[in-house]
């Protein structure tokens, strides 16, 4: 599906790939584009240079995902493609704060289940529409700092190979963009095991975006290597698994060293 003559709708748009790929929405020739975000400041000043919409969202709730979807067809009628994409990050493992853990699955899973229950019967009805996830490629592999983070974007993938299979031949385009490191807000000071392959700038993505929903893709990688280490992980897990803890001891060092 190309954006020309569609209604796009973004989420996590004042900033990062939300940004890139709601501008790239509009220079392709959408109809209209919405952006949301809970930077209403920043999120204005993205709609006022693209001529966009702006709707304040908080994706964690689902009130507030319905009145984004209800303000993009009141400007602009049916929403075509909808991109989820706001995302978080807050470090800690199993011993996070359950208020950690609670907010990394309302945004990186429920979001999508809440878009998708508000606009999956109205695509299926039109026999055609695009949703399009952001996950990570910490759902494919793991994410070294964040239990939180990596454990939700797992989910994110599983839950957009649901939509594929359930929609896939109903007319609903489905994709799933797992990027590596990319130069965003989230990008935080200190070692990381995202940035081995090196740091894209977010148009870079939304290029990669754009040229994956014109062939209708289902998994959306920025870093190729990410494929080679996914086989790696399915070819021999075990193995996988003690290089992984190699890495994250060249990295962060030996949790034991510290200790003595």
């Amino acid at each position: 599906m190309h954006p020309k003559g569609k209604v796009c709708v973004v989420t996590g748009a004042a900033s990062g790939i939300g940004e890139a790929v709601a501008r790239a929405y509009a220079e392709a020739g959408a109809k209209g584009v919405v952006v949301a975000d809970l930077a209403a400041d920043k999120l204005a000043a993205v709609a006022g240079d693209i001529g966009a919409l702006a709707v304040p969202t908080d994706v964690s709730k689902e009130a507030d995902i319905q009145a984004l979807i209800a303000a993009a067809e009141a400007k602009f009628g049916n929403v075509d493609v909808f991109y989820s994409n706001a995302g978080l990050s807050r470090r800690g493992m199993e011993d996070a704060p359950d208020a950690d853990w609670d907010i990394n699955w309302r945004v990186h899973v429920m979001s999508h289940v809440w878009a998708a229950r508000a606009l999956v019967p109205k695509m299926l009805a039109r026999g055609s529409g695009y949703l399009l996830n952001t996950a990570s490629a910490a759902g494919l592999l793991t994410s070294l700092n964040s239990m939180s983070y990596g454990v939700t974007k797992s989910a994110a993938v599983s839950l957009a190979e649901h939509l594929a299979i359930q929609y896939g031949d109903r007319g609903i385009r489905v994709s799933v963009l797992c990027p590596q490191s990319v130069q965003t807000g989230m990008t935080k000071p200190g070692p990381s095991a995202a940035r081995v392959d090196g740091i894209m700038t977010a148009a870079e993505v939304a290029r990669i975006v754009l040229e994956a929903m014109e062939a209708e893709r289902f998994m959306i990688l920025s870093h190729a290597t990410v494929h080679e280490y996914e086989q790696r992980k399915i070819s021999n897990r075990d193995r996988w698994l003690s290089g992984m803890r190699r890495f994250r001891i060249k990295l962060y060092g030996n949790p034991e060293e510290k200790r003595a």
